[in-house]
């Protein structure tokens, strides 16, 4: 079993890898952890805590080292850098640990790391923040918005001000304090009639369950140690989804016998949803861009045994004329910023930029344009992204409904009356991050014309 020592050191490597690898914090998270599954649960949950609260309250942890360090932070050496994020995350937020442990832990990993000479500064400035710790100095929120809440969400300033356009500052603070939050994962009970069989199964196994927020076949896990060991997750009863991604499947408003189409349906969360709303009727085909992300798709439908989806490399910009006019529903859940899910993947505060979101807002357009001609006449497209931008939501529904033959249709026969708003009454929802209980999300529903295709 590896020490505090040990899993400190395991974290500051898994650091260093996002920072000069560009590797993906969850995938480097799910690997780690599998690779030390040997590791007693507490070690596993202090490493997994510890990685990926450095990452999520990075922009909050450099302000607060800026004050207390005589060294600018862009001064600051890559390795002395990350050794400091990741122990003022310890004194600030991980109150069972001692501050005189969590400093003397960072020197003894400089010394270890060759960073011998720069010990003394990494013990000063720790020692300081420990000491003055209650006398943190955040902006005016009154004469700066934005450098407060970036600051004290750790939020990029170019998102608090692109939001600040659309919210208030409240709106934006409890957007920032949702994704800061530990998140519990959301499941879909597969069968609705088996969800309190499933939850007495998965409480009597020491796993906290809590009901769903708006779904009746969701469920809210949380002090599990490895999804994979979970019997109902095994053996395809549950998958996991977000409780918005149930309602983008629910807005589809599926009958029985629909022929669907997925059109960038990786991992299949959606895929397998709608499959399952067909009752072994009609059929599903998802499709993505590469072997890799079909092959996660065929994964996921293989533990659940569905027999009606199929999967197939499809590049969505690539208009199948086969399809023309063919699908009953066309699912079109399109890459985008994810700004919503920014509380469970903290690379997108790093990586995510306005430039990519009018990039991505493109691509968005570009592919409704060829998914759309898949629709048959009085069918269903339904739109949606894990963002929170008006770039890529609102303005692409509203660029969508003039270019082609779709209406928007009220949402309200197709998902639960506790997420009725105006919105929804004209056929769209932007669910903000924590609402709900679930991630940012924003789904529309459209309508085609029976007039015909437009050739």
């Amino acid at each position: 079993m590896a020490g505090n020592m040990n899993t400190r050191e395991i974290v500051f490597d898994m650091l260093m890898a996002v920072e000069k690898e560009h590797t993906p914090s969850h995938i480097l998270l799910s690997q780690t952890l599998s690779k030390y599954q040997y590791l007693e649960k507490k070690d596993r949950a202090f490493i997994s805590r510890l990685f990926r609260g450095a990452l999520e309250y990075q922009i909050f942890l450099d302000a607060v080292i800026g004050q207390y360090s005589s060294v600018k932070l862009s001064k600051i050496k890559l390795p002395v850098r990350t050794l400091l994020r990741m122990t003022v995350y310890q004194i600030l937020k991980m109150d069972h640990i001692p501050d005189a442990a969590a400093c003397d832990e960072a020197v003894k990993l400089a010394k270890r790391r060759g960073l011998k000479n720069l010990s003394g500064f990494v013990n000063g400035v720790l020692r300081n923040i420990a000491r003055h710790k209650e006398e943190i100095v955040y902006p005016d929120i009154q004469k700066d918005p934005v450098c407060y809440l970036s600051m004290r969400y750790a939020l990029p300033e170019w998102m608090v001000s692109m939001w600040l356009k659309d919210y208030d500052a409240a709106v934006v603070a409890e957007m920032g304090e949702a994704m800061l939050t530990d998140q519990s994962t959301s499941v879909r009970v597969r069968d609705v009639s088996s969800v309190q069989q499933v939850s007495e199964e998965l409480q009597a196994a020491g796993i906290c369950v809590e009901k769903g927020f708006v779904m009746d076949e969701a469920l809210h896990l949380s002090g599990y140690d490895y999804l994979g060991q979970i019997d109902a997750f095994r053996d395809g009863r549950m998958v996991v989804q977000d409780e918005s991604a149930m309602l983008a499947a629910a807005a589809a408003g599926v009958c029985g016998g629909e022929y669907i189409i997925d059109v960038c349906a990786a991992p299949g969360g959606k895929s397998m949803h709608l499959a399952d709303l067909l009752q072994g009727t009609g059929h599903v085909s998802a499709r993505d861009l590469t072997a890799v992300k079909t092959a996660k798709i065929e994964e996921n439908i293989s533990r659940t045994g569905l027999s009606n989806v199929s999967v197939r490399v499809q590049d969505a910009l690539v208009f199948c004329p086969d399809d023309e006019g063919r699908a009953d529903i066309v699912m079109a859940d399109l890459p985008c910023s994810g700004l919503g899910v920014m509380g469970r993947k903290a690379d997108i505060k790093r990586n995510m930029t306005p430039e990519k979101i009018g990039q991505l807002a493109a691509l968005q357009r570009a592919i409704l344009s060829v998914v759309q001609r898949y629709v048959k006449p009085g069918g269903v497209l339904i739109y949606s992204t894990c963002t929170v931008s008006k770039e890529e939501n609102q303005a692409n529904m509203n660029w969508f409904e003039q270019e082609f033959p779709f209406k928007l249709e009220s949402l309200d026969m197709y998902l639960p009356e506790s997420v009725h708003n105006d919105q929804t009454a004209r056929g769209w929802i932007q669910i903000l991050p924590g609402q709900y209980g679930s991630d940012g999300f924003f789904i529309a529903r459209f309508r085609r014309s029976i007039g015909g295709l437009d050739l």
